[in-house]
């Protein structure tokens, strides 16, 4: 019994789909380095800048006080000392980090999808060179054809 599920399992675990998903995640981890990096190093200090001179990774509210000195000028100090807060900073980062995640598998998929619409066009051009209609079921038969395989009507008079 284990040893059929370990087959099933491994025979799973082979299969293409499954290699191209963990290559996808990989990809997707480096991705969101790439992303985070991008929102805390770039996007988020000129626009602290512009609101400020504001870190968006220090706006917090303290719910309890910890020990030490309060009001805590930054995040790290406040959870230092124990306090307890909502880090709405941290997560004003994360939610920029999702949009551009999000805006970017956008692109992604629409750029997919129109290569799907050209291949699609394509084929469907390659068939209708390669076939023609039968006047008498309206079935698409190959061009050399003499009787319809579909409706078996004599096509001998057609050219």
């Amino acid at each position: 019994m284990l040893k059929a599920w370990l087959r099933e399992f491994e025979k799973f675990a082979m299969r293409g789909n499954m290699i191209d998903m963990v290559v996808g995640v990989i990809i997707g981890a480096a991705f969101t380095k790439i992303v985070d990096s991008l929102v805390k190093d770039i996007i988020m200090p000129p626009l602290g800048l512009i609101l400020g001179k504001m870190d968006f990774t220090n706006l917090f509210v303290v719910l309890q006080k910890g020990s030490g000195e309060y009001p805590y000028k930054t995040l790290l100090d406040a959870q230092n000392a124990g306090a307890i807060t909502l880090n709405f900073g941290l997560f004003l980062n994360a939610m920029i980090s999702f949009l551009i995640v999000a805006f970017t598998v956008f692109l992604l998929i629409k750029t997919i999808n129109k290569l799907d619409e050209k291949i699609s066009r394509r084929e469907t051009a390659e068939v209708d060179k390669n076939t023609k209609e039968c006047p008498f079921c309206c079935s698409d038969i190959p061009i050399k054809a003499t009787r319809c395989p579909h409706c078996t009507s004599r096509l001998d008079n057609e050219e």
